[in-house]
């Protein structure tokens, strides 16, 4: 794969996961189309796609691995669908373009800096399934004040 002209791509319906660093660093793909046959997204799948602006995880997917989506600094939003259970480390670091964060009831964990330094972050949903919260999860995150709080008290400083 060319990955410096790769703009988009539709994965096979054959695919069942997508295996670690399978995207990385393909600067110009701005559209993928996963399908429900895909159950995991490997550590660093789409790591570095920073042309990347909007992806739909299929209900299919249950784990998002670490790394997974970071640095695709021009993804806005992101849809996490309720079968996934947990995010990996660093899963959507550095995306400093997403705006709002929604959650599913179905995920119990979120890893350390799983969300740190996307800084357009306003507005975030945390589910009371949530059990865990690693560190920093949340760092550089621009969270109304009141939000802060409530995931302080919940969850201890370290999420920040």
């Amino acid at each position: 794969i060319n990955k410096e002209k790769l703009t988009q791509i539709t994965i096979p319906s054959s695919v069942t996961s997508i295996e670690d660093s399978a995207f990385s660093d393909c600067r110009s793909l701005f559209r993928i189309t996963i399908p429900s046959s895909v159950t995991s997204i490997g550590k660093g799948a789409f790591y570095n796609c920073s042309s990347l602006s909007q992806i739909t995880i299929p209900s299919s997917v249950t784990s998002i691995g670490n790394y997974a989506f970071s640095f695709c600094s021009s993804l806005t939003q992101i849809t996490i669908p309720s079968s996934v259970t947990s995010i990996g480390d660093s899963a959507f670091s550095w995306c400093s373009s997403l705006t709002q964060i929604t959650i599913p009831s179905s995920v119990t964990s979120i890893g350390n800096y799983a969300f740190s330094s996307c800084s357009s972050v306003t507005q975030i949903t945390i589910p009371s399934s949530v059990t865990s919260i690693g560190n920093n999860a949340f760092a550089g995150s621009q969270l109304e004040d009141a939000i802060k709080e409530q995931l302080i008290l919940q969850y201890g400083s370290k999420v920040f």
